[in-house]
């Protein structure tokens, strides 16, 4: 409806700028040599009259958008009757008028489609033969008048040509648009799992008793994976930004909290890179997406991680103007000047002597700036060759502390995972093994099912992938559950479809979700804070 809405106002507002270039266009005929005002006066009467009009017809389209095949046949008649009226009482010298004329066939059908473009054609030959039989110089010219309906006729056929042949390439476009789309959609989904079910394994080796030698060999698989699910999140989220789907949440935060779950969440990869993070932040509040906002400091931390191993790299908040930018510094090599303007290019990578070793496409900084530009911060990059460099994230708003702050509940205070009863639903053999094995770790009762049909259970926590095939999504298995035992049973969804189509699904249901891969810290983390306290015997 915006669009048919924007295509009538256009048309409204260029027919008022043409009969605007006709009044000027009549009154300096009016001024020739040999010519007399008086001769014009009716037709830039008439004009005014039109123009007035018009503004009107604007104004209604304005105040009532929308498709109104009436409104629009009227606009049409009110065209070709200004026009039929200029070139009857202008005689030779009003020829040109013709040109709007072609534009008014023409400009109808480019915006509404062939319907109306042959509405406008058989009106527009209706009008020039009205022009022919009130006009004693066009009844004298027959041949001209023949090669006007020729053109009155053909151009716009060779319009609807080029009409038929844009839709149906925009058709073919769409389709293949829809089709990318399914299959990245699923693609994703597949990729994830395999992904998710090895850092589950792996997680699950990590806990057993193994030797030096084993548990470096652990550490690498585990660095593989995570070099794995950057490229792979790099990916989706380049996906995400081009379909335009994404669209920021702005929230409350702490800066500080989601600095500091950051830095914990990268000290593994941190210790793989030998890299000591050091954070500098006080308690800010800002208005932000954090989800985005952390996306952007990741991918700023991973290329420090890869351009800058074995040094120190400092997350620093820091007062730039009225609001606060978030400044990541490393000790690396440094970017030669010439490169830094191509470094926020996608898939450009900086050429350095060990540029075979660095994993990475070049995606980071390109989705940092695109991410930022979403939210209306700037992304700037200082860098000087043996020294270093520093990423800055600006445009962060201060906002005052919320009057209830959310706290933050300490692991001692939740509870540890000992004697848990989990019900875990997942339809994929190995990553219901995975999960399973890893909670069995943690102290975990784990009832294992691999459907949600007819499903009984006792648990305190339900989890349950949201595919399960074809007979139930997560969401239906837990509403099951919650309805057998009559009370909200404390749930989470894992899934490997786009978190926003999840939680449009969810509604009011209370029931946390993770996407896939999902990081054991973030698992453990999450099954905490969903355990109800337990109530001691008396």
């Amino acid at each position: 409806m915006k669009f048919e809405k924007n295509t009538e106002l256009d048309q409204a507002n260029l027919r008022i700028i043409v009969a605007g270039l006709a009044m000027i266009y009549i009154s300096v005929l009016g001024f020739l040599p040999g010519q007399q005002v008086n001769m014009y006066l009716p037709i830039m009467i008439y004009i005014v009259l039109f123009l007035l009009l018009s503004i009107v017809l604007r104004q209604v389209i304005v105040r009532w958008p929308g498709h109104y095949p009436a409104r629009r046949l009227f606009s049409m008649v009110q065209d070709y009757t200004g026009t039929c009226f200029g070139l009857v009482v202008g005689g030779e010298a009003a020829l040109p008028l013709y040109a709007v004329m072609v534009w008014v066939n023409l400009g109808n059908g480019m915006r509404y489609g062939s319907r109306y473009l042959a509405i406008a054609t058989a009106l527009a030959l209706l009008a020039l033969l009205c022009v022919y039989r009130l006009t004693p110089y066009w009844q004298a010219q027959p041949f001209m008048v023949l090669m006007l309906m020729i053109t009155s006729t053909v151009i716009p056929m060779y319009a609807h040509l080029l009409l038929e042949r844009t839709r149906k390439a925009s058709e073919e476009a769409t389709a293949a648009n829809l089709e990318k789309s399914r299959f990245l959609a699923q693609a994703s989904h597949d990729l994830r799992q395999p992904i998710h079910s090895i850092g589950l394994f792996t997680a699950c080796l990590r806990e057993a008793r193994l030797g030096e030698e084993e548990r470096r060999l652990v550490d690498n698989i585990d660095r593989s994976l995570l070099n794995v699910a950057q490229l792979f999140r790099s990916i989706l989220d380049l996906y995400t930004l081009d379909n335009g789907r994404l669209q920021p949440r702005l929230q409350c935060v702490q800066l500080a909290d989601l600095l500091h779950d950051l830095v914990r969440q990268n000290v593994e990869a941190a210790r793989w890179a030998g890299v000591e993070l050091r954070l500098r932040v006080a308690e800010q509040w800002v208005q932000i997406d954090p989800a985005l906002l952390a996306t952007m400091v990741q991918n700023v931390l991973s290329n420090c991680f890869k351009y800058a191993p074995q040094r120190p790299v400092l997350i620093a908040v820091r007062k730039r103007g009225n609001g606060l930018a978030i400044v990541v510094y490393d000790q690396g090599c440094g970017i030669d000047a010439d490169e830094l303007p191509k470094v926020f290019e996608e898939f450009y990578r900086v050429r350095q002597l060990r540029d075979k070793d660095v994993e990475g496409v070049g995606l980071g900084l390109s989705i940092v700036r695109r991410l930022g530009r979403m939210m209306d911060m700037q992304v700037a990059i200082r860098s000087r060759v043996g020294h270093g460099t520093t990423v800055s994230l600006l445009g962060l708003r201060k906002v005052e502390a919320p009057r209830q702050p959310v706290t933050r509940e300490q692991a001692s205070q939740v509870g540890l995972l000992t004697g848990l009863k989990v019900c875990l639903v997942e339809d994929d053999r190995n990553v219901l093994l995975a999960t399973k094995a890893l909670l069995e770790r943690w102290g975990c009762e784990v009832q294992a099912e691999s459907s949600g049909k007819d499903l009984l259970s006792d648990c305190d926590i339900i989890v349950a992938d949201y595919d399960l095939g074809n007979q139930a999504t997560g969401i239906e298995c837990i509403d099951q559950l919650r309805a057998q035992r009559g009370r909200a049973v404390p749930a989470l969804i894992l899934t490997g479809h786009e978190v926003e189509k999840i939680q449009a699904a969810l509604h009011d249901r209370q029931i946390a979700i993770l996407s896939k891969p999902v990081r054991p810290a973030e698992l453990r983390a999450t099954l905490r804070s969903l355990r109800e306290p337990r109530t001691e015997p008396v």
